[in-house]
């Protein structure tokens, strides 16, 4: 936009602006949330269904080297041993991946909820752009994440190492067991190693999690102008508006004008105001302001009335009150009803007079 290069992001983006990143796919996520969740997931499954894989694994393989010596290649047999073998192995390892395929899906839902953009999707030329691309590489954000992922392996490395050293006394005594407690011992340490780095992860994720955010949130910023500009196209060019409002006041007013002929008196106080009142006993619970205005609309309402032959009746407080206290087309109170009864009784006295010396 307009002078946003020239100016400091300093303004909080607008809903607007958010919407349309969102749209575009940009939102704070944490690539260690998911990564975190699927670790800590697949750490469960093989804790509850550790034993039954491994024992699934055995039996299988058991199966294959004690049936070894009987393959016939030649009647197609190969073929039905790996299909059964697949069969086999898909069997084991579906729980394992589609615990996976939730946690991994669950880890950006609970970051920024349930999108889907195409945006990103999109082929884009520019992405091929070699300058670009060692900009990229080369920018304050690669540096971050490197720094990050140093920070992670380090991290992840110290754990490992305080766990596998609190279990090295227990390392010599393993030469007594059988295959069965050596692999139960290495399952055993390498459980314990998973959890704790599961822990230190979480830590790890919660903490990048709040600088993708906190990234995020800067990257959003607007300039003061941009601010503006958001706001004349969600709410509209205030000068538009204006020009709208404008023309709706005039055809409100022609609405009203054209009210005026079939009112039944003009009350006025006698230059500034006029209010154009309508009864009709068989409709109407009580008289209704038609039409009323201030300086110029008033003479032309007093205007079509002289043409129309409406009578027009000075009553300043009357006028007054009716103009300040009633709203166009609604009825008048009930504390005006002595008031401007008594100025229909007399309009209409004067509607009999004018009747009779025509008759």
């Amino acid at each position: 936009m307009f002078g946003g290069d020239n100016q400091e992001r300093t303004e909080a983006a607008t809903p607007r602006r958010r919407q349309k990143a969102r749209q575009e796919g940009q939102v704070a996520k944490s690539r260690e949330v998911p990564s975190v969740l699927i670790l800590l997931c697949a750490l469960g499954v093989f804790s509850f269904l550790g034993p039954w894989m491994f024992w699934e694994i055995s039996g299988s393989m058991k199966k294959i080297f004690e049936g070894i010596g009987s393959f016939d290649i030649k009647t197609g047999s190969l073929h039905m041993i790996f299909n059964d073998i697949f069969q086999q192995i898909a069997i084991i390892l579906t729980p394992l991946l589609l615990t996976i395929l939730v946690a991994g899906i669950a880890g950006n839902i609970l970051q920024f909820g349930f999108l889907l953009a195409s945006k990103p999707l999109t082929p884009n030329l520019s992405r091929l752009d070699p300058i670009k691309g060692i900009r990229k590489l080369l920018s304050l954000r690669s540096l971050v994440e490197l720094i990050k992922s140093l920070f992670k392996v380090v991290f992840i490395g110290i754990v490992a190492f305080l766990i596998i050293r609190g279990e090295l006394a227990g390392i010599p005594s393993i030469i007594q067991l059988g295959v069965g407690g050596i692999l139960t011992f290495i399952a055993k340490v390498s459980f314990k190693i998973c959890f704790y780095t599961c822990l230190a992860l979480i830590v790890l994720a919660i903490l990048d999690y709040a600088y993708q955010h906190w990234q995020h949130e800067k990257e959003l910023r607007m300039t003061k102008q941009e601010v503006k500009d958001d706001y004349k196209q969600t709410e509209g060019d205030p000068n538009v508006k204006a020009r709208n409002r404008s023309i709706q006041r005039e055809m409100a007013r022609i609405r009203m004008m054209e009210q005026v002929p079939d009112a039944d008196v003009i009350i006025t106080n006698p230059t500034s105001l006029a209010i154009a009142l309508k009864f009709d006993a068989e409709t109407m619970t009580a008289p209704k302001v038609t039409a009323k205005g201030a300086g110029y609309i008033a003479e032309k309402i007093k205007e079509i009335a002289k043409e129309n032959g409406i009578p027009i009746v000075e009553n300043k407080p009357l006028a007054q009150t009716l103009y300040k206290t009633v709203d166009l087309g609604e009825f008048i109170p009930v504390d005006l009803y002595r008031a401007v009864a008594g100025v229909l009784a007399y309009v209409y006295k004067l509607r009999g007079i004018k009747n009779r010396r025509k008759a």
